[in-house]
């Protein structure tokens, strides 16, 4: 589990992300903080999102590419980096894990999955226990960076911070209660 790279070697520069979930979990406002992290680090960034008739409770989909190079389409086409927080997010984005893509899920409500490229966390669950059950998808892109890399931690704290202002501490709290999961994996990993 180790941050991303590109063949050659060196730090990857481009990820292509999608958040996949319900609508009114907060995927899409993640994905904005992840394109301003990426925006802080001078790189270049799109964003779209679809969701279903009934916002609330409808699928929600929010796709990303972070690149260093000028980005020429602007939708997702191979992902790499993929959020399910529902059933229903995860079916229709688990065969990317066929092809490579590291696809974060979310145990509380759904089995673990065999395979090197699922990465299942409690995230709803670890938000129920902070009496903040909105923080989950925090969580989850704290978890998502630190195994990935694809925004530095302090610019997405950077991000949070000057987003949410009032609810920056909170908010920092659940980034480093995902980002204490990857570290505690890799410990595991380890032993």
């Amino acid at each position: 589990m180790e941050p991303s790279e590109q063949k050659g070697g060196g730090p990857k520069e481009r990820f292509e992300v999608v958040l996949a979930g319900s609508g009114g979990q907060g995927l899409i406002v993640s994905a904005m903080l992840l394109c301003e992290s990426a925006i802080r680090e001078g790189r270049n960034v799109v964003q779209t999102q679809s969701y279903g008739i009934a916002a609330r409770g409808g699928l929600s989909i929010a796709e990303l590419i972070i690149d260093t190079e000028e980005i020429i389409f602007q939708q997702v086409q191979k992902p790499d980096i993929i959020l399910a927080l529902t059933g229903q997010a995860m079916e229709r984005f688990a065969a990317f894990a066929e092809k490579g893509a590291r696809v974060f899920f979310d145990t509380t409500g759904m089995t673990d999955r065999p395979g090197l490229n699922f990465l299942g966390f409690p995230f709803t669950k670890l938000a129920g226990d902070l009496n903040r059950t909105n923080a989950a998808t925090l969580i989850a892109l704290g978890a998502m960076v630190a195994c990935t890399g694809m925004v530095r931690m302090d610019s997405l704290i950077s991000a949070v911070r000057e987003t949410f202002p009032e609810a920056a501490p909170a908010n920092i709290e659940a980034l480093g209660l995902g980002e204490g999961l990857v570290a505690s994996r890799l410990r595991e990993g380890a032993g």
